[in-house]
């Protein structure tokens, strides 16, 4: 089943009866300098998932990304990629796996393409014209034979992204793929993996401390703060809640403070710059301008607020920095 949510951007959910963990974590832990980076991390990335990896710069991210794909061996627990283990069976686990871990580089003296045409050498029996159409994918035809010096940061992104498409992946790894990218180039990059894992049935794992980013595109994520798993699941779920909030304007703030504080069904409220910022229980907000109305307050407007993955976040973590 696929979803698409109102902008466009695809909401992607595992595909019914081909339902298949892509990415299996178990007990993952990593001491680095004497300090615990990672500890007992569990997750699991579906078929069909763009899967978004949240934490606060230093929870340990990358370092779960390197050791997903071997780069640095754990000190205990497992990792399987499309059901293969990566410590026992690692030719096929990343057989079809692509990935950009933190910013690509490449060789500047050459073209975008002939930057490609080295990686696909590592990759026997690739279509001849598979390079073409990774350039397609990403945008970069038009500029496949300039440079890659002349490439802006943006530009150099995307020949990021093609490159871990090179071996016809089921899954890609991106850690922080907008970083540094300006609001034009965040654009295209969430443009881009929504219209990938749509078209060429790509599950995507995504690294970001971009909540708002991450929030447009994933239909799962997981929260990783000082090395440990907070909790994982789809966003909905996971910004299901038993009250609303609203913002309330009113020309008289103090006095309707005081009455909303004596309001059972009312859980918090606070002034802002924009007005009364009221927490109530879920299906209230009206009944709190007909108890303003009766008391004869006027209100000048009543808003309700969405709950969204950054209030989710910051209310996990605490809204501080991560100690790993």
């Amino acid at each position: 089943m696929l979803n698409v949510n109102k902008t466009g951007n695809k909401k992607v959910t595992h595909l019914s009866g081909t339902e298949k963990n892509v990415i299996e974590v178990r007990g993952l832990s990593k001491t680095l300098g004497g300090k615990t980076v990672i500890d007992n991390l569990n997750l699991t990335v579906k078929a069909g998932d763009i899967y978004g990896f949240l934490g606060p710069n230093g929870a340990g991210k990358t370092t779960t990304i390197r050791m997903l794909l071997d780069l640095i061996h754990p000190d205990r627990g497992t990792v399987k990629l499309n059901g293969f283990d990566i410590r026992t069976d690692f030719k096929k686990a990343v057989e079809r796996v692509g990935a950009v871990v933190e910013t690509p580089t490449f060789y500047p003296y050459l073209s975008g393409y002939n930057n490609l045409r080295i990686s696909a050498r590592l990759y026997p029996g690739l279509p001849d014209n598979r390079i073409a159409e990774v350039l397609e994918m990403v945008g970069l035809s038009a500029r496949a034979d300039d440079k890659v010096g002349t490439y802006s940061l943006g530009m150099r992104q995307r020949l990021g992204l093609a490159r871990a498409l090179v071996n016809c992946p089921r899954l890609v790894i991106l850690d922080e793929p907008t970083n540094g990218l300006d609001p034009h180039g965040m654009k295209e990059v969430r443009e881009m993996i929504c219209q990938l894992a749509l078209e060429q049935d790509i599950t995507f794992f995504i690294s970001s401390h971009l909540l708002n980013e991450v929030e447009q595109v994933c239909n799962r994520v997981g929260i990783l703060h000082g090395g440990r798993l907070l909790t994982e699941g789809p966003v909905p779920e996971l910004l299901q809640t038993d009250s609303e909030t609203i913002e309330l304007g009113t020309s008289e703030e103090k006095e309707v403070l005081e009455i909303l504080k004596g309001i059972a069904y009312v859980k918090a409220v606070q002034m802002s710059s924009g007005g009364l910022i009221v927490k109530t229980e879920k299906g209230h907000s009206a009944k709190i301008n007909e108890e303003l109305g009766r008391r004869g307050v006027f209100v000048n407007y009543l808003l309700p607020r969405q709950n969204s993955l950054e209030q989710y976040f910051i209310s996990k973590t605490g809204g501080g920095k991560s100690d790993a």
